[in-house]
């Protein structure tokens, strides 16, 4: 997600997927600006304010934590020792292992109080073994580094937390990835001048954040996946927010994110790494102009993100903006024609996948509950989740959830009786 759910009220800002008289969605297939939050809490953009993590037991740098197949014990960082170098690694073998996945949404890419600035609680081993416990098998943590970086060097102290985190999800069996997440848009440039354009100080920035984050991890075994961008990767030729897409700078900040990655030494030398589609989205990625990145570890080891909420009006849309709302809020899903809707984008991507010699993760799909009067329908939020887990893993593309709290329990991982349906499904 980008503009992240804040707690409280229903309202949206504008700009974002959520019918708020800003920009309207680009096409539906893929990345949006509105973020799902449990029970349906407002979209904002927030602002930035330090907030030290780890506290009521979870400082960064307390305990150690077993990591990996026979790994040897790490202070909090997780890490494991070992340079990895020449270690078989096959992406599209690695699919079945990654599973079916979930997100730790509103937490640690908050821009206001890091990690609880959004009414989440402290990520806990309890929680993360309960996750593992359930059969999840891989768990995506979206990051803001920049908020928090001082004259764009990461804070120390959020590193610690982020490896300790990385620590209790592959010391519970479990595959991590670790993003640079929207934090404050300036991947995009979206404040800039002029706006969604990619510049030198961009990719200078992007470089040295994913120089500090490789050396940080390169100990840390092929349990860890890193991804380079998460719906950042937009840039237009008319600098719309929804303009034209502008393929090639997102083709050279994919490059340089596995370029700088392959550099830092240790395991990031064969790990498996996860390049942006534009925006996440099936129809803007799935032309010929989008290419992927050559890789000095070799063949087989990228995968490629995509993100999944079609139709907007059913999976995120809140609030009607009139009464003459051309979208309208729809709270129910299932006709023949929306399977049809899904069913294609998911052959376009399966051949997208096929024709790219790249194997796709699905790092975001979901759905929200909604409010009173839009309240979704309990058999439609179950079919559309099941439709969407069907068609990801019959192509051999990895589902992960996207989630705040309201399908899966920060406390121990339980999940919601519809997700729960969904999950089996695909068992």
């Amino acid at each position: 997600m980008s503009a992240i759910g804040a707690s409280g009220g229903n309202t949206a800002s504008t700009g974002g997927r959520t019918g708020s008289g800003g920009a309207s969605p680009s096409s539906g297939t893929g990345g949006v600006s509105g973020s799902i939050s449990s029970g349906g809490n407002a979209v904002s953009n927030a602002g930035s304010s330090s907030n030290s993590a780890g506290s009521s037991g979870n400082s960064a740098g307390s305990g150690g934590t077993s990591v990996g197949g026979g790994g040897s014990a790490g202070s909090a960082t997780g890490g494991t020792s070992g340079s990895g170098n020449g270690e078989a690694i096959d992406a599209r073998t690695l699919v079945k292992a990654l599973g079916f996945g979930t997100n730790i949404g509103n937490t640690l890419e908050n821009t206001t109080t890091w990690e609880t600035g959004w009414g989440q609680p402290l990520i806990t081993q309890s929680f993360i073994n309960g996750l593992a416990s359930r059969g999840i098998k891989t768990v995506r943590v979206p990051v803001a580094w920049n908020t928090y970086a001082n004259n764009g060097v990461i804070d120390a102290a959020k590193m610690d937390r982020v490896k300790q985190v990385v620590g209790f999800i592959t010391g519970a069996g479990m595959y991590a990835i670790v993003n640079i997440h929207w934090d404050g848009g300036w991947i995009n440039n979206e404040n800039g001048s002029p706006p969604f354009s990619l510049t030198s100080d961009i990719k200078s920035k992007f470089a040295s954040y994913w120089k500090q984050i490789g050396s940080a991890f390169s100990g840390v075994d092929h349990k860890l996946i890193l991804e380079g961008m998460n719906e950042e990767g937009s840039w237009t030729t008319d600098g719309q927010k929804y303009g034209t897409p502008n393929i090639p700078p997102l083709n050279e900040m994919n490059q340089l994110f596995v370029t700088t990655v392959r550099a830092q030494g240790g395991y990031n030398a064969t790990r498996a790494l996860l390049i942006a589609g534009f925006n996440t989205d099936i129809d803007k990625t799935c032309v010929p102009a989008f290419t992927v990145p050559t890789d000095p570890a070799g063949a087989g080891k990228l995968f490629l993100s995509i993100h999944y909420y079609t139709p907007w009006t059913f999976t995120i849309k809140e609030k009607n903006d009139s009464a003459n709302d051309t979208q309208p809020v729809s709270t129910t899903w299932g006709t023949a024609a929306e399977k049809k809707a899904l069913e294609d984008a998911f052959s376009k991507l399966g051949t997208c996948s096929t024709d790219k010699k790249i194997p796709i993760i699905l790092g975001e799909f979901g759905v929200t509950r909604g409010t009173d009067p839009y309240v979704r329908e309990a058999a439609s939020r179950v079919a559309w989740m099941t439709a969407v887990a069907k068609a990801s893993t019959s192509r051999g593309i990895v589902p992960m959830l996207w989630d705040t709290g309201s399908e899966i329990s920060r406390v121990d991982g339980a999940f919601s009786t519809e997700f729960q349906q969904a999950f089996d499904s695909v068992k």
